[in-house]
């Protein structure tokens, strides 16, 4: 086969092209029981279709901010749409009769149940070619996702990503069709050590949605195949054409002869001194060769006054802006170092004449502003830095006056090409390093470390004092080839489904997916709709981020606000889901009450979390969890929706407040959650408590369920206890079916080393664990008890008053003749927890009392006081009295507790 490589003078980008296949898709495709002739027909078809659903489609919460005709050409219909996607149950009916092929053949089962979550830590970098192929705010590296689908899922199955950002669901989805990689090799390893035996390895279909236009045509692109000689000969065309055009723009001087064509230019802020009252350049001044750094004080060249970057203002200039015809004041900048390439060797100097000359020809130079993103930023918390210290109130204004050109010339080639959607993925890679944004790597600058551009800094719109302007040219090559890396492990079929839809509504029937993975914003931590307003300007369709799930002052988005949100979007999660099935949370926020937001909007729409282990992404560490309400950075939750068997359990309870009934459903709920709990835990040769199992926490999620059906709290904590005894088999403090302790004990003699849980006393709760376990060999007295309890006290949550140690032993433990405190026996217990609660519910009558004053504020509390009281309203419905004492607490102490926070959400939607 004969093989050429483009080049028309210019240089080429050295990839080699085959002639005969630099041509369109010419075979027949068939979609949904349809058939094409080939791909652009079955695009012109579906496209028809899609406009003429759009004015119904517009209707749906969340639909995107943009002309008919621009979601359209965004659209690859019917497996990619810029809205809604109408054809979501086609899709899911075809992959249904799908299954029963592949059951046919034994590549799946029919009665396929995952009774234990995957509860091995997982840690997977993210410098593999997949990830690096384009940039996001987030992303989890799709490998590490792999190892969830296999465990969830077999082949054939539906899983769904309401939050998908770039889709790496979907791209591991189909990586699961084993391929023999390193990934997959490195994950058998783990799955075989881990869980005990290999992963089922086979295809498997995903559905990817996500508010953003931006984020879903990322993912769309990496959810595609790739016409690798068409992208490659495009690319090559319009690589050339560009530098035709624009390679002037991007020229300097070499040994007095101009050469093409430059890497960056560095700019700076002018400064103006406010003694002497002169502009003066802040890289001149501040920025020391001597240091190797930026100088914390300098002078005024002029004067010599000392400031500070915080007392040198910044200069303003007031300029004709063409591209919206109107007059700006905007952020002054002068260009201080080139930085070009010649034979392979940088060279850094300062301008010449020539490039200020150039720079004045360029800003007389016409601009086709029929390609320029004219778009106001919209109002929010990142876009007030920008307007506030830049004058910045325009997307365009965040590119210099040369890559603004150059861009526009470089998308109206794309837009007219025959590729636009694989080169608008290459386009929207490159627009984020070409704006004023980049910083510089002051590192590199001083000790030649290569590469000047140290990137924006994530999460903001933040411009910095020395915005790096990289050329654009420069960047085509490089996207190109990071593509072309990363498309052997891309999917080469249409196999998943990509949507912009919020995750609040879904167009599926219920109970019509198999598994899901999400990556859920996490409050405060990302503004994604303000982030991607620069690149959604250049797609011209933008996100509607009235329902974006996030918390915003600036959108007056509250923490309220958001877990409500994210309830409502649990609450469809757990509608699409089929009984018995998984769903696994990556949550990545450090803030408690963000945690116990998400835990209870999981458990306040039904469903049942069975473990919660760690995602090492390899920046920053996911630490192992001590306790189900410990924040240690990013975790993985595992949680099901609970079986038809079990839902049939609580149907009949409704109708019958029989006692038997009661205690039927209560076994049936600790049956079904024990089984789905992982046996044992290994790490690193030893063996590690499963938190899931113990009383405390086995109480607690039988409350939430019960309270989430709408039924009374069947017993309290000590007939629990005793109900667990009665039941189930004890080990090591954790609680197991019959048959899974046969399998503890043997694998419990297998490696004999346990690390028990790390118990810290911040928490009245915690205290009463504490003692249980300094007490559960020998009888202690007070005086052998409070040094060590002094040494593990921690500072307890803002509003929470934990009692005195002798209070706490008082009311939970008995002592003897001797005064040594030991724990009493189940009776004794019983009796005990009478006393206790009867004293819990006194001291929360004065919370109420207080409460019921007009201005009356409860600046602290006793934590177990409030959840006593909280269960007691709810039992006796008053859930008023919740409400009104919830409203005067600390709410730090409300949002961080997850018993407090799921009695209140529960009374204020009954009253």
């Amino acid at each position: 086969m004969s093989k050429k490589t483009y080049n028309s003078g210019e240089p080429s980008l050295g990839l080699e092209l085959e002639e005969e296949t630099a041509t369109e898709q010419k075979d027949p495709v068939t979609v949904l029981g349809l058939t094409f002739a080939n791909d652009d027909e079955r695009r012109e078809y579906f496209r028809a279709e899609l406009r003429r659903k759009l004015p119904e489609l517009r209707n749906i919460e969340g639909f995107p901010i943009g002309e008919d005709d621009d979601i359209i050409a965004l659209s690859d219909p019917p497996y990619y749409t810029a809205c809604p996607n109408p054809w979501l149950n086609d899709f899911i009916a075809e992959w249904e009769a799908e299954k029963k092929d592949l059951e046919a053949k034994g590549l799946r089962k029919t009665d396929f149940e995952v009774t234990e979550p995957y509860s091995a830590d997982v840690s997977e970098g993210k410098n593999n070619p997949v990830y690096t192929a384009h940039t996001y705010h987030t992303k989890v590296p799709h490998p590490a996702i792999m190892r969830y689908i296999l465990h969830y899922t077999q082949p054939g199955d539906i899983i769904f990503d309401g939050f998908c950002g770039t889709g790496m669901t979907g791209v591991a989805a189909q990586a699961c069709a084993k391929s023999n990689n390193e990934w997959h090799s490195k994950i058998e390893s783990e799955f075989v050590n881990s869980v005990g035996h290999k992963p089922k390895w086979g295809k498997r279909h995903a559905i990817c949605g996500d508010l953003s236009p931006y984020a879903s045509m990322i993912s769309n692109n990496y959810n595609s195949p790739t016409d690798i000689s068409l992208l490659k000969s495009e690319t090559q065309r319009i690589m050339n054409e560009l530098k035709d055009e624009c390679g002037w723009m991007y020229t300097t001087l070499h040994d007095n002869k101009p050469i093409g064509c430059i890497n960056y230019m560095v700019w700076s802020d002018v400064a103006i001194c406010q003694n002497c009252g002169k502009e003066f350049i802040y890289w001149d001044s501040a920025m020391s060769k001597e240091k190797e750094g930026l100088l914390d004080n300098f002078e005024c060249p002029y004067c010599k006054c000392s400031h500070t970057k915080a007392t040198a203002k910044r200069s303003f200039q007031t300029v004709y802006d063409d591209v919206i015809d109107d007059v700006v004041n905007v952020i002054k900048h002068v260009p201080v170092v080139m930085v070009y390439t010649v034979k392979g060797k940088h060279i850094e100097r300062e301008p010449l004449a020539y490039d200020i000359d150039l720079l004045k020809k360029i800003d007389q130079h016409p601009i086709d502003t029929k390609y320029i993103p004219i778009q106001l930023l919209p109002e929010g918390y990142n876009t007030e830095q920008p307007k506030k210290t830049q004058g910045y109130f325009y997307v365009h204004q965040f590119y210099t006056r040369r890559n603004l050109i150059a861009l526009s010339i470089l998308f109206k080639k794309i837009y007219e090409s025959k590729y636009p959607s694989k080169l608008m993925f290459l386009f929207t890679a490159m627009i984020g390093r070409s704006t004023k944004m980049q910083r510089v790597h002051i590192n590199n600058y001083f000790h030649g470390g290569g590469g000047w551009n140290a990137g924006n800094l994530k999460g903001t719109l933040y411009i910095p004092p020395f915005p790096v302007e990289t050329s654009v040219l420069e960047q085509i090559g490089d996207k190109l080839r990071l593509l072309l890396k990363a498309e052997p492990y891309l999917p080469h079929s249409f196999d998943n489904v990509i949507q912009v839809a919020s995750a609040l509504k879904q167009n599926m029937y219920t109970n019509s997916v198999d598994y899901i993975f999400t990556d859920p914003p996490f409050g405060a931590n990302i503004n994604y709709s303000e982030l991607n307003s620069l690149p959604e300007a250049w797609l011209r369709v933008t996100t509607n981020n009235e329902t974006e799930v996030i918390e915003n002052s600036a959108q007056g988005k509250s923490p309220a606000f958001y877990h409500n949100e994210m309830q409502k979007c649990f609450s469809e999660y757990y509608r699409i889901l089929k009984p018995g099935r998984w769903m696994t949370v990556e949550f990545s926020n450090t803030k408690a009450s963000v945690w116990n937001f998400i835990q209870s909007a999981i458990t306040s729409v039904g469903f049942i979390i069975a473990n919660v282990a760690s995602l090492d992404k390899k920046q920053g560490s996911y630490k192992s969890v001590t306790t189900t309400t410990a924040v240690k950075q990013d975790l993985i939750i595992s949680c099901f929706k609970p079986s038809e068997k079990l839902l049939a359990h609580f149907e009949n309870m409704r109708q019958s407040d029989d006692n038997q009934n009661i205690f039927v459903s209560t076994q049936s709920f600790i049956e079904e959650l024990l089984t789905r709990l992982p046996v044992i835990i290994v790490n690193e040769k030893k063996t590690t408590a499963v938190v899931e199992r113990s009383p405390k926490i086995l109480y607690d999620r039988l409350i939430a369920f019960f309270v989430q059906n709408g039924r009374q709290i069947p017993m309290d904590a000590s007939e629990f206890q005793r109900f667990l005894r009665d039941t189930f088999v004890e080990r090591d403090g954790m609680f197991f079916t019959a048959e899974q302790a046969i399998k503890y004990d043997d694998l419990r003699r297998q490696i004999p080393e346990m690390v028990s849980l790390a118990l810290f006393v911040g928490s009245e709760a915690d205290g009463v664990q504490w003692l249980k376990r300094e007490l559960v060999d020998k009888p202690q007295t007070y005086q052998d008890l409070q040094p060590k309890w002094m040494q593990d006290l921690v500072a307890p949550k803002k509003g929470d008053a934990i009692p005195e140690l002798m209070q706490i032993l008082e009311e939970n433990f008995l002592k003897n003749e001797d005064s040594q405190w030991y724990i009493p026996d189940a009776e004794n217990e019983a009796d005990l927890e009478k006393v206790r609660t009867r004293r819990l519910l006194r001291e929360f009558k004065t919370y109420v009392e207080a409460a019921e004053k007009p201005k009356g504020r409860i600046k602290e509390a006793r934590l177990e006081a409030l959840r006593m009281g909280f269960k007691n309203c709810y039992q006796e419905k008053d859930f008023a009295t919740i409400v009104r004492v919830g409203d005067r607490i600390p709410q730090s102490l409300l949002t961080e507790d997850d018993v407090l926070l799921q009695y209140y959400d529960i009374a204020t939607n009954r009253i």
